[in-house]
């Protein structure tokens, strides 16, 4: 073998406490919170079989159990190995209150309802039971919908887990399983790069210099200067490329304003989708608030708990293309907020953590073409957030230089 997921009420109720957080001196905001919106809201562990097929394809087949949510299938891909999967078989869930007779469905899954908006489910946007698949075990893969059938091409090298897109607790009951046959379209190339798992190794970027290094501000500040969160990472790339790795690793850029979010929530709501774009506080880098601001959350936690950072085009250039400053935290609850004491985020204090997470996240795209940490002059080890959170780092920054397609662009 070659190398180797509140809407309806919970969501009201979590856009409620994220806008009295955010906005609490809004009147409009609070009708919208507290009127509008509650009415609108009224795997087996066993080995690929490898089947016969012509002499340069390589097919697999791979039963899913329903009592499993990810299984191995052994199957390690290279960076750019096409295949096409194609499932069959039926899943039953048992009878309950809402389904006297149970339910059964195939690889395509359950449609959503308004229900599926507070469980956590591995593809928001799939099926509620259908066949989705990852590449990677850990906590970073992103899973995609695969459905009855679906084309998939590996971003990086990995392994692949198929899995059902359910619950813990839907797992518990279900019965049958769907047979997926894999068929390799294309193995990908045999180039140390296409088998680095994860993306590409670390190497350095001389074009980061440290006098490059020596004008990017430690830190960012809230709109009175106080300073707060560290910057940690570095991206080399147009505002096009930024915003496609981003995308491409499933983080969603966040609404700017409350007026946005309670209309994008209304909108998600009603076409059963996940409303994952709650709006970030402004924090200053270069005498002006974030550019963007991205994040990456699971829809029943994101107003208390999210993977998020802001990111400022800085008046710097890199190998001829803008670089990219970023200051990545990890929102894991609520506390104090020491300037004017009412509730505010509060950061897990161990940050390297969340710059560790963008790395992996958008390195596995594949869209990602060098990495490494730098450690300035000056590094930042330990500090406090603006809110008055305490934060501890390493010191070390990480660089991303982002896919080129276009190696004559210039930065504009």
């Amino acid at each position: 073998m070659r190398l180797c997921r509140v809407k309806t009420l919970t969501r009201l109720h979590f856009l409620q406490t994220e806008l009295a957080v955010k906005f609490p001196r809004t009147p409009t905001v609070r009708f919208l919170a507290a009127v509008i919106l509650p009415t609108i809201f009224a795997a087996s562990s066993q080995p690929a079989r490898v089947q016969s097929s012509p002499a340069s394809v390589t097919s697999y087949q791979i039963d899913v159990d329903a009592a499993k949510q990810w299984i191995d299938t052994k199957i390690d891909l290279r960076a750019g190995e096409k295949l096409r999967l194609t499932a069959t078989g039926t899943i039953n869930y048992p009878a309950d209150k809402k389904h006297p007779d149970g339910r059964t469905f195939g690889p395509d899954g359950l449609p959503r309802g308004f229900g599926d908006l507070i469980h956590d489910y591995a593809v928001g946007d799939a099926g509620h039971g259908s066949l989705v698949g990852r590449l990677g075990d850990d906590d970073v893969a992103q899973p995609f919908a695969v459905g009855a059938s679906t084309d998939y091409e590996a971003p990086v090298a990995g392994r692949l887990f198929l899995g059902i897109n359910q619950s813990l607790r839907d797992a518990e009951g279900a019965k049958g399983n769907f047979q997926v046959k894999i068929l390799v379209l294309n193995p990908g190339l045999s180039t140390a790069a296409a088998m680095a798992v994860g993306g590409p190794p670390e190497t350095p970027v001389p074009s980061v210099t440290t006098a490059v290094l020596r004008k990017i501000p430690r830190r960012v500040s809230d709109p009175q200067g106080k300073p707060g969160d560290m910057v940690n990472v570095l991206l080399v790339g147009t505002q096009e490329q930024v915003l496609q790795v981003f995308a491409r690793a499933r983080w969603v850029s966040v609404d700017r304003t409350v007026q946005d979010a309670v209309v994008n929530a209304v909108i998600d709501s009603l076409e059963k989708k996940d409303y994952l774009t709650m709006p970030m506080s402004p924090l200053y880098l270069f005498g002006r608030p974030q550019d963007y601001g991205f994040a990456h959350a699971e829809p029943v936690r994101v107003a208390m708990s999210r993977n998020h950072l802001r990111a400022w085009k800085s008046p710097y250039v890199v190998d001829g293309r803008p670089l990219w400053c970023a200051a990545a935290t990890h929102d894991v609850g609520f506390e104090r907020d020491e300037r004017n004491n009412s509730v505010t985020h509060k950061i897990d204090p161990a940050i390297d953590g969340e710059r560790e997470y963008v790395n992996d996240t958008l390195s596995r795209t594949g869209l990602v073409t060098q990495r490494t940490h730098v450690t300035p002059a000056n590094p930042l080890t330990e500090a406090s957030t603006a809110t008055g959170g305490s934060f501890h780092s390493d010191g070390r920054i990480l660089v991303l230089v982002l896919k080129d397609a276009n190696p004559s662009s210039k930065a504009n």
